[in-house]
């Protein structure tokens, strides 16, 4: 990328989009005037107090606690606002969830020593820096990431893996929304009260907690994930004081874990960090045009390193002195009874994080997918499906492996796609033509019947790798055993990306 070697992306001259479909068009006031005259999304100045503490953007459609009033279409330039290092936080408090020590946990018990397993989720966090670093592509064009994917894909050959992203999307909502509502079961048992209307009470609590504040939009996303990140952070070090002294460091595994625990181990640790690769540019979009790339990855990666990481290497640890089946009791009976309520309390909120983050994306993605209703309004479809899926997992199917199984097949949607997106990004070295990218027939990523072919072409290609190396509960692809039980699912983003960059050569130039 041309940016990359001064760490400055290069200002563009604003562009006039032309007039966006209902399912893209502004959410809110007309743009400002050219005259620069003032309007009501003009850019105003807040108390000192009040920016100091984050609870004033400037920006009228960009509010803490107003409704947003964009969705997809491009941010102006007058309405960017926001700073590089907002992204540390953003990222930090987003995976400082109780996945990871899940994940953590997971790799030990795939077969790992607590040295291997710590070696896996530091190896797997420096994947945040590539997540990180696609943000570029919302300062460039103002949008959402699914938006530039049809540079790649095509206006209509865009679709498809909008659609599968959206359901992944959700899926992983539906994760972090039951991992809070056990947490905060576990809390109504401790003061007494148990059965399925309090399991049911939980879920719908952990629900609200959730909407409330994607439903919001973007700048109060960002409020919450850094005043909730404080408190996340200073409790979970907390839990890292009292997990990381009993772990015992020393014992070797009964048998050594093959190349099925090494590809397992990264397949679920990888899981948190690909799953976002769809997601970088809606938390980018607002920024300046000329904010550093430099400054933008480091700042993105290092608060996603940081979390995952540190909770990744907890669940480490806390496998190596007991049964982590049931990881969220497990853990409790590890910790002193004075902590334990404060831990229950950790997990649900760090769920909260992690589930406002995706489903804020996924009413974007909705509107990707011609939902002609405003992002407001599209969240409510995701909202309403996660609590579905979050019911079936709680009452109608065993949990941990569902997680499992879960986690082992996110990859072969979200490897492949990723590989593809990022090959895409590389060879236009992110710059896009922000009016195409909204545009419909005959604009520039139309391309042939609305499908860009090497796009889908290397997209199917990835994923016919990955399901055919793929080893889960769910399905076990043909090619795991030849390989002596590896899952090599990962490598369909590489895959992807190659075939991509061969067949899209010119086109994406």
């Amino acid at each position: 990328m041309a940016s990359q070697t001064t760490g400055r992306s290069q200002p563009e001259p604003p562009t006039a989009p032309e007039t966006p479909a209902a399912s893209t068009a502004p959410e809110g006031p007309a743009a400002p005037a050219a005259s620069g005259g003032p309007t009501a999304s003009a850019p105003r100045e807040a108390p000192a107090h009040q920016q100091a503490a984050g609870l004033r953007t400037g920006v009228a459609g960009d509010e803490v606690f107003r409704v947003e009033t964009h969705g997809i279409d491009p941010i102006p330039d007058e309405e960017r606002h926001g700073r590089a290092r907002d992204l540390f936080w953003l990222w930090f408090g987003s995976n400082l969830t109780f996945t990871y020590v899940i994940n953590g946990a997971l790799a030990v018990a795939f077969g790992l020593s607590f040295w291997q397993a710590t070696a896996v989720v530091l190896a797997s966090g420096l994947a945040f820096f590539a997540i990180s670093a696609a943000g570029l592509s919302g300062v460039r064009t103002g949008t959402a990431t699914l938006v530039i994917s049809r540079a790649a894909f095509g206006v209509l050959g865009n679709l498809p893996a909008g659609a599968l992203n959206w359901v992944v999307s959700i899926g992983y909502t539906v994760v972090n929304t039951v991992v809070g509502t056990l947490a905060l079961q576990e809390l109504f048992a401790d003061a007494g009260w148990y059965g399925t209307t309090a399991r049911a009470v939980a879920l719908a609590a952990t629900l609200v907690l959730t909407f409330a504040v994607a439903m919001w939009g973007h700048a109060t996303v960002q409020l919450a994930e850094r005043w909730l990140a404080y408190v996340l952070a200073a409790g979970f070090g907390v839990l890292l004081v009292l997990l990381l002294p009993g772990a015992d460091t020393t014992a070797a595994p009964a048998t050594a874990p093959g190349a099925a625990g090494w590809s397992l181990a990264f397949v679920v640790m990888l899981a948190g960090p690909f799953s976002y690769v769809p997601m970088p540019a809606d938390y980018t979009r607002y920024l300046p045009r000329d904010t550093s790339l430099r400054a933008l990855t480091w700042c993105g990666a290092l608060g996603g390193f940081l979390s995952s990481a540190a909770l990744g290497i907890a669940g480490v640890a806390a496998a190596t002195r007991t049964d982590m089946t049931d990881s969220v009791a497990a853990t409790e009976a590890l910790l002193p009874g004075w902590f334990q309520p404060a831990f229950l309390l950790l997990v649900l909120l760090g769920s909260v994080t992690n589930s406002i983050l995706t489903l804020y994306s996924s009413s974007l993605n909705l509107q990707v997918l011609g939902i002609p209703w405003t992002r407001a309004r599209a969240i409510v479809i995701s909202a309403a499906v996660t609590a579905l899926g979050s019911l079936g997992a709680l009452f109608l199917v065993d949990f941990t492996s569902s997680l499992l199984s879960f986690l082992s097949l996110l990859i072969i949607v979200f490897a492949p796609w990723g590989g593809v997106f990022l090959a895409d990004m590389l060879l236009r070295r992110c710059r896009y033509d922000t009016e195409a990218l909204h545009s419909g027939r005959g604009g520039r990523y139309w391309y042939r019947a609305g499908v860009h072919p090497p796009g889908l072409a290397a997209l199917l290609a990835g994923m016919a790798f990955a399901a055919l190396t793929c080893d889960s509960e769910l399905w076990t692809g043909p090619l795991v055993a030849p390989l002596g039980g590896a899952d090599l699912t990962l490598l369909g983003a590489l895959v992807s990306g190659l075939v991509y960059a061969a067949l899209a050569r010119r086109t994406a130039r």
